[in-house]
C-alpha cells in the first residue's frame, strides 16, 4: 500500500517516483502534481521502510496508519499543527507503548501529516481479504500439487 511513496527532508507532502536520471531521480508531489528532480544529497525515505519506536520492538508505518484509520473510520485525524500535547494524547491513544525517549513529536507531527495526505489522495486502503487470497491460494496449489 505505501510502495513508492516518498518523503523528500526540505520539501513539504509526499511524492512518488516518476522515473530515474544519472544523479538524481524524478518525482510528483501528489499534493500539486509537479515533478521536480530529488538529488542523492536530499534524505529520500519510503514510506513503507519506516517504522516507529515502541518498548520492545519497531511498529512500522502501515501498521500505525491501520490503527488510525480505524480509530478515525476511514476520515482524517487531528491537524499535526495541533498542541504539542494533544498530539503526545492522540498518538497514545493509536500506539500506546510508543518509546516515549526516542519518538519526539515532530515525528507524530509527520506522522499524522502523511496520515491526512495519504487519505486526502485516496491512497490508503486495507482490504484484509486481498491479503488473505495469496495464502489461500498457495494452500489450493499445495494441495493440487500432491494429488
Amino acid at each position: 500500500m505505501l510502495k513508492g511513496i516518498l518523503s523528500i527532508s526540505g520539501h513539504p507532502g509526499l511524492f512518488k517516483m516518476i522515473s530515474q536520471g544519472k544523479s538524481s531521480i524524478i518525482v510528483e508531489s501528489y499534493e500539486d502534481g509537479k515533478r521536480m528532480p530529488a538529488y542523492a544529497t536530499s534524505k529520500i525515505s519510503a514510506l513503507e521502510d519506516i517504522a516507529i519506536f515502541t518498548e520492545e520492538t519497531e511498529v512500522p508505518l502501515e501498521t500505525i496508519f491501520k490503527s488510525i484509520f480505524d480509530k478515525e473510520n476511514g476520515q482524517p485525524c487531528i491537524s499535526h499543527k495541533s498542541q504539542d500535547a494533544d498530539i503526545r494524547k492522540y498518538f497514545e491513544t493509536i500506539l500506546p507503548d510508543y518509546d516515549k525517549n526516542r519518538v519526539y513529536v515532530s515525528d507524530m507531527k509527520k506522522v499524522l501529516s502523511w496520515y491526512n495526505q495519504l487519505i486526502k489522495h485516496n491512497l490508503l486502503v486495507f482490504n484484509e481479504e486481498t491479503e488473505e487470497k495469496p495464502v489461500e491460494a498457495e494452500i489450493e496449489a499445495e494441495v493440487t500439487e500432491k494429488d
